[in-house]
């Protein structure tokens, strides 16, 4: 058999998709950087989603300051940004054909039950199936997706082969929250599938997430995106680099020198004499010489923060 010829292969699509609770932080540029580079050096695109469902967490103009940010440190995307808030008539479609597919059931656990009686899994808490044959009416419930039997895989380019049993280590998970919202696995796949999305790349403490939405991608008949996770940035203190753990914003002041080190992060070696080079001067060295192999397996990485 003839291999495809380059015009039969999917165009490198990627994204990167922040929630507006607040500034862009080291942490955040790191993940950006790499999905911008490994866009850019395939000839792809790359593109911004917005990930505003959960609204009250939310503050009015952060969206802005992150794209702003974004532009500051030169990492430029294609097309308009997708705000998840804009789309629930999506999520709301792809809801109803997995309830007729039999996939979905009602869900009135409390948070304080699901703290008593879920397991512990090697990446979030599984719930126990204390609801999936109860047959609780939908109106005011979460609905929870049966998950079933047998396992969920991703070869990991960054973080090596990952296996999850779906019964065991994953279980049924939420698509859909009892205010109304889309849960983020559903919101997420139909994202990903209306812009075309070819790899993800995130951080390593979101494998987990990725394996579930894989599962529901699979049930939904949808192609399969290639996925690379990062090493997770913590402080000293152990604690990821994240806006909950207020992690310092990014200065803007400072963004060449942020993209050294975040070059540095990703074992790509930046030359000492470029710390102090501009941000275009910086991006232009990192795509002609960006080694994804170079990126070393490891879940987690400590650093300190920019001062």
């Amino acid at each position: 058999m003839n291999p495809p010829s380059a015009a039969a292969l999917p165009a490198y699509v990627g994204r990167f998709a922040p929630t507006p609770s607040g500034p862009l932080h080291l942490g955040s540029l790191l993940t950006a950087l790499a999905g911008w580079l490994q866009a850019r050096a395939a000839g792809g695109r790359w593109l911004i989603r917005i990930d505003d469902l959960d609204r009250p967490r939310c503050p009015p103009g952060t969206d802005t300051l992150i794209l702003r940010q974004l532009e500051q440190h030169g990492l430029h995307w294609d097309d308009s940004p997708r705000y998840q808030s804009a789309h629930q008539a999506e999520y709301r479609e792809a809801l109803e054909a997995l309830a007729q597919a039999g996939h979905l059931y009602a869900c009135d656990c409390t948070r304080a039950r699901l703290l008593a009686t879920s397991r512990p899994g090697p990446d979030d808490p599984v719930y126990d199936g204390h609801c999936r044959d109860r047959q609780l009416p939908v109106p005011g419930q979460a609905l929870r997706l049966r998950c079933g039997l047998g396992p969920v895989s991703l070869d990991d380019p960054w973080q090596g082969l990952q296996h999850r049993d779906l019964a065991t280590e994953i279980g049924d998970f939420i698509v859909w929250r009892r205010d109304g919202i889309a849960g983020y696995p559903l919101a997420c796949v139909v994202d990903d599938a209306a812009q075309g999305i070819t790899e993800i790349v995130r951080g390593a403490d979101l494998l987990g997430s990725t394996l579930r939405q894989r599962h529901l991608m699979s049930l939904r008949g949808q192609a399969l995106p290639a996925a690379r996770h990062l090493p997770v940035l913590v402080g000293a203190d152990g604690r990821k680099l994240s806006k909950q753990n207020h992690a310092r914003a990014l200065d803007p002041e400072q963004a060449g020198a942020n993209l050294w080190r975040c070059l540095a992060w990703l074992d790509q070696d930046p030359p000492p004499g470029l710390q102090g080079a501009a941000s275009a001067e910086l991006l232009a060295w990192a795509l002609a010489h960006w080694q994804p192999g170079r990126l070393r397996a490891r879940p987690r990485l400590e650093v300190e923060q920019a001062p």
